[in-house]
């Protein structure tokens, strides 16, 4: 670490500027010695249903000692594709005491952009609720997964009210197309099937592969950042550390209680949500759809809660909702907003209407994924993404890879144990965004200040900011490219009060008997919700460079 960087002035009294990851040798570790401390307490409450520690300690093992059975092997990849339920955490543990490697999967996905995740990360196994598995048929022949574990929505409530509710999203709800998936083995039976065997523990070591976590590709090819054990300790020691100054005030005796809105196959979700409630063994609300805001409401007004992670579109969202004060939030210490730029006016609501201020971090996939927040303490909105976290560097460099000077803007550059080791099999992407040094530049223009605090203040990249997900316009170029009746097209990030910013998409016609509809019918079929174009504009041609690059900022500049 540089000596004494201006940001450790920003950190309350009892912040360390350094945490050490080495205090565990994996992340088997850190939930072992949680599921023994904590034993008899809920770690995750779920539609009216508590699962302690020591339940999801010996679902997990069944679940581990079932993926031995079937000859997977220390090394291999396992995707999950489901909501926020139960489960969810259970097969995370199950998958990492098996010595195996989680491959986070958006439960929204297409066949195609499934069919790329699980072939490039060569998962031989999949846990996926049946809600999706119409569209896991639909593409698995092609995929290297040999195994699949099925779950249903009502696994762990229990026989009689599992049934109802299974029978409900089945039947009344309708939520699960038909599908035909041979040789599935349901979530219950894999883990009796595994009780019945003997679990071998794995020797798991810092620099393993813990998640594959993928993100978009500049070249609309998403990509495997490979996160390591000690990469995704250290951010969760890092966080621990960071919240300490107000999650320190929970009453004695008062379990820490989170709510898990955002989905856990996102980075932000699955560390500072799921592994950091484990290691203080707190209580995590599982909200399964954040986007029904009055069950959301409904669910929180049964709780007592201290932290809250989330984007700003949710908290927008909630603070606007006539439902909003059915809930207590006089409990709430922690508010971090990350994903997207939290919007000044947001905050100045949440902060009106719960007194807990949104404390704005940044991060990314690549960084397991945060970098920097505000800190904790904070009373009021800084629009900045705050100063780096303990034992992380930032600064601002030019086109050279020189730091610029203070206030001038740059490309953020990250190094910090929670970096991750590079992209799944791509050594050439891996050496363009990491420095000599071990730094890693972010694609996101900022400006520091003397105090040490971050600014965005652009992209490099042309990349859409979707409520906190990436969209690369590649991608979604590439796949309209595809449809009959496209000469061309590009793609461009538009404003857009609810989301930050929406997908344009510019078409030129070769067929001229094309329609929007057409258009959209395609894109719905081919890109998940968020992806998809909100603004679809026709045009005689586009604007290019000499040597025929279509210009895009000319596209976002003319509205």
């Amino acid at each position: 670490m540089t000596t004494n960087p201006p940001w450790l002035g920003a950190y309350p009294a009892s912040v360390p500027a350094t945490i050490d990851p080495s205090q565990y040798r994996s992340l088997v570790q850190l939930m072992e010695e949680s599921f023994t401390q904590y034993r008899d307490r809920p770690a995750y409450s779920f539609m009216g249903k508590e699962v302690t520690y020591g339940q999801t300690d010996s679902l997990s093992q069944a679940l581990a000692t079932y993926f031995q059975g079937i000859g997977l092997a220390k090394g291999d990849r396992v995707a999950i594709m489901m909501p926020n339920v139960p489960q969810y955490p259970v097969a995370v543990a199950a998958i990492l005491r098996a010595g195996l490697v989680v491959v986070n999967v958006n439960p929204l996905y297409t066949p195609r952009e499934l069919e790329h995740q699980l072939k490039d990360s060569g998962a031989k196994a999949i846990v996926i609720i049946e809600n999706f598995a119409n569209t896991l048929q639909q593409c698995i022949a092609a995929t290297p997964v040999k195994h699949v574990v099925m779950a249903a929505m009502g696994d762990m409530l229990g026989l009689l009210k599992g049934g109802l509710v299974n029978y409900v999203v089945r039947n009344v709800k309708k939520m699960v197309p038909a599908y035909e998936l041979p040789g599935a083995v349901r979530f219950n039976q894999a883990v009796a099937q595994g009780t019945r065997g003997t679990f071998k523990p794995v020797d798991t070591r810092p620099d393993d592969v813990a998640v594959l976590q993928y993100t978009g590709g500049t070249t609309g090819v998403s990509k495997g950042a490979v996160l390591l054990h000690r990469n995704v300790i250290a951010n969760v020691l890092q966080s621990e550390a960071w919240n300490q100054p107000v999650m320190g005030k929970v009453p004695a005796g008062e379990q820490p209680t989170g709510v898990c809105a955002l989905p856990l196959y996102h980075i932000f979700a699955f560390t500072v949500g799921m592994m950091l409630s484990m290691r203080t063994g707190g209580k995590l609300i599982l909200i399964p759809n954040p986007r029904d805001l009055p069950a959301v409401l409904q669910e929180l007004s049964k709780h007592t809660f201290h932290s809250f992670p989330a984007v700003n579109t949710l908290f927008n969202g909630l603070a606007n909702h006539p439902d909003f004060d059915r809930v207590n939030w006089k409990n709430l210490k922690i508010s971090v907003g990350g994903g997207m730029a939290v919007q000044g006016a947001v905050a100045q609501k949440w902060l009106q209407k719960t007194g807990c201020p949104i404390c704005e971090g940044y991060g990314l996939s690549e960084t397991s994924p945060s970098a920097s927040c505000n800190p904790v303490t904070s009373t009021e909105y800084s629009g900045t993404i705050g100063v780096p976290l303990p034992s992380t560097e930032m600064k601002c460099l030019d086109d050279d890879g020189n730091e610029v000077p203070l206030g001038q803007p740059g490309e953020i550059a990250i190094r910090g144990p929670q970096v991750m080791a590079g992209y799944w099999q791509r050594p050439d992407e891996t050496a363009k965004v990491m420095t000599p040094d071990g730094f890693f530049k972010t694609g996101d223009i900022g400006v520091v200040d003397e105090r040490g605090y971050f600014k965005i203040v652009d992209r490099k990249k042309d990349m859409v900011l979707v409520s906190g997900f990436n969209v690369y316009p590649n991608e979604v170029e590439d796949v309209v490219a595809k449809l009959d009746g496209v000469l061309e097209c590009a793609v461009v990030g538009v404003p857009d009060e609810k989301t930050g910013e929406a997908v344009k998409l510019v078409v030129v016609k070769k067929d001229p008997a094309l329609t929007e509809e057409k258009v959209r019918e395609f894109c719905r079929a081919n890109l998940t919700g968020y992806k998809q174009p909100r603004v679809i504009e026709f045009r005689t041609d586009l604007p290019k460079t000499p040597v025929g690059k279509i210009l895009r900022r000319e596209l976002r500049d003319k509205k």
